[in-house]
């Protein structure tokens, strides 16, 4: 079997602890390249996995025969770089949110098909054993029909674990574009699209900057969504939850609640009205607080659909519609009315 030429741009938080980790345990993989605009950083991991360096993504994407490319990069370049990447001949993973629009996410789309390569967006949630399990329940009818929901990711903030700390890019709207909603609110609009298995039609969202100084991106989000069969929750998004983070999930059923992630000790319960409880020990949702090091099985699920000419798990359409839930909620702030998709 080929082994596929991967190249990884940028070598921050994301990179160092999923994804050039991932790609190492990965047999199918050989990490060639690494690439950063601060060369040292590029340098401490090109030395780690013994791969070339580079400060510029264009020069790489010229010089190197790459098979794949992990783009890691601030909110603003996904699009620009993942459109380099796929024209260069390659397949991408891009962080999420995968564009700072519907158009670039279009963009992105459309040249991933012109030039018959995979793009796949890290949305790496959807790979969690509670919520694959959930999602499974759900299916079965074990619930039965679903009348509400709430889902919650917060933790203290990119300043904890992001490269650059508080001066990081996150902060900075002209690069992140949105604050803890295209950090964490998409990565739950993605979550809820993929257990559901229904679109959100109508979304409502207040968007504050109220935690955080020196900032001009949000960081507490609260969003009210609507399914399709008319089931409505919340989506909370923050950067302001200490000294513990919270990432989980309840469902509301007919027949039962599941609360996914929301017990110190078992991932997933399922909670029936006929009085049973179940209790599932799926091993828990990854976490900054771990250190980084885990397997999110994305790495693994992109090599596979390029070794066996798959679909990508989370394919770029995909990838678009979570971040169009985003749109919707921001819109929704901005004109203080409720947006229908």
């Amino acid at each position: 079997m080929k082994t596929l030429k991967v190249a990884v741009i940028g070598c921050g938080s994301i990179a160092k602890h999923r994804h050039l980790p991932e790609y190492a345990l990965n047999d199918s993989v050989e990490i060639v390249a690494v690439c950063d605009l601060v060369k040292e950083r590029a340098e401490t991991m090109a030395e780690q996995y013994q791969a070339a360096v580079y400060t510029d993504y264009k020069t790489l994407l010229s010089e190197e025969k790459i098979d794949a490319v992990s783009v890691c990069l601030p909110n603003y370049l996904h699009a620009p770089v993942t459109i380099a990447a796929l024209e260069a001949g390659a397949h991408v993973l891009c962080e999420k949110p995968m564009a700072t629009s519907k158009e670039e996410a279009e963009n992105m789309i459309k040249t991933a098909k012109e030039n018959n390569k995979k793009l796949m967006i890290a949305h790496n949630q959807r790979l969690v054993p509670s919520h694959m399990k959930a999602k499974a329940l759900i299916e079965n009818g074990d619930i039965g029909k679903i009348n509400s929901f709430r889902t919650t990711f917060g933790h203290d903030g990119p300043e904890s674990w992001s490269v650059d700390g508080a001066s990081s890019w996150f902060f900075k709207k002209e690069q992140a574009f949105i604050g803890a909603m295209g950090d964490l609110g998409v990565h739950k609009a993605d979550l809820m699209r993929y257990i559901l298995g229904e679109e959100f039609v109508e979304v409502a969202g207040i968007i504050e900057t109220n935690a955080k100084e020196n900032t001009d991106v949000d960081d507490n989000a609260v969003c009210v969504l609507k399914t399709e069969s008319g089931a409505i929750g919340t989506l909370t998004a923050s950067w302001a939850y200490q000294p513990e983070s919270d990432n989980s999930t309840v469902i509301y059923g007919e027949k039962g609640i599941l609360r996914i992630e929301d017990d110190p000790e078992f991932s997933l319960i399922a909670q029936y009205v006929n009085g049973e409880v179940v209790k599932y020990e799926l091993g828990h949702i990854q976490s900054n607080d771990d250190g980084g090091q885990f397997n999110s099985h994305v790495i693994e699920n992109f090599v596979d659909c390029i070794v066996n000419d798959k679909e990508p798990l989370i394919s770029g359409e995909e990838g678009k519609k979570s971040l169009e839930v985003i749109l919707a909620a921001i819109e929704s702030a901005e004109t203080k009315t409720i947006v229908r998709q």
